[in-house]
């Protein structure tokens, strides 16, 4: 045997071996692995990550056409992230405003921009601190999708809440 086959040979057996006990490592039945209760840290089972945030809360909310008027649906996403953010204190965030490709440039980051503050002042209302909160727009410049179709144009009216680390101020 030469030297590469051989060393392909040990490789091969190890990486066998190492597939035959999978509770060696809390992931296998019976153990203490996620789908038992057990929380990974910084994962979307953790209630203080920005994964869980965004999986379980909810990190953007929608827009009729042309409006800015936050529904009852973005108002009960917005009051989650509300709850969130007053348990996380050690978090900030940005609030993008996106608009669909309909209308000019101009419009677009206006209208973006009013989504995000209607966001902003929604969550601030609710108990966040302003200094937590920024707003951005992008108006139709990041799009989530791509078509000449009301489908698409529905995803990509939206704000978005970004999480950062680190201490407001």
């Amino acid at each position: 045997m030469s030297i590469i086959t051989k060393i392909t040979t040990v490789a091969l057996v190890l990486a066998m071996a190492a597939c035959t006990n999978a509770g060696r490592l809390g992931g296998g039945p019976g153990s203490a692995g996620a789908g038992s209760g057990s929380v990974i840290p910084g994962s979307a089972n953790d209630p203080t990550s920005p994964a869980y945030f965004q999986q379980a809360i909810g990190d953007r909310v929608l827009f009729a056409v042309d409006q800015s008027t936050l529904s009852s649906e973005a108002q009960g996403v917005l009051d989650g992230q509300a709850r969130w953010l007053g348990t996380n204190a050690d978090y900030v965030a940005v609030i993008e405003g996106h608009a669909d490709e309909q209308g000019t440039r101009e419009y677009n980051l206006a209208l973006g921009a009013r989504r995000a503050n209607a966001a902003r002042e929604y969550l601030i209302s609710r108990g966040v601190a302003p200094n937590r909160l920024k707003t951005i727009s992008y108006g139709k410049e990041r799009p989530i999708e791509i078509c000449s179709e009301e489908a698409c144009y529905a995803k990509n009216r939206r704000a978005v809440t970004v999480l950062s680390g680190g201490l407001a101020g």
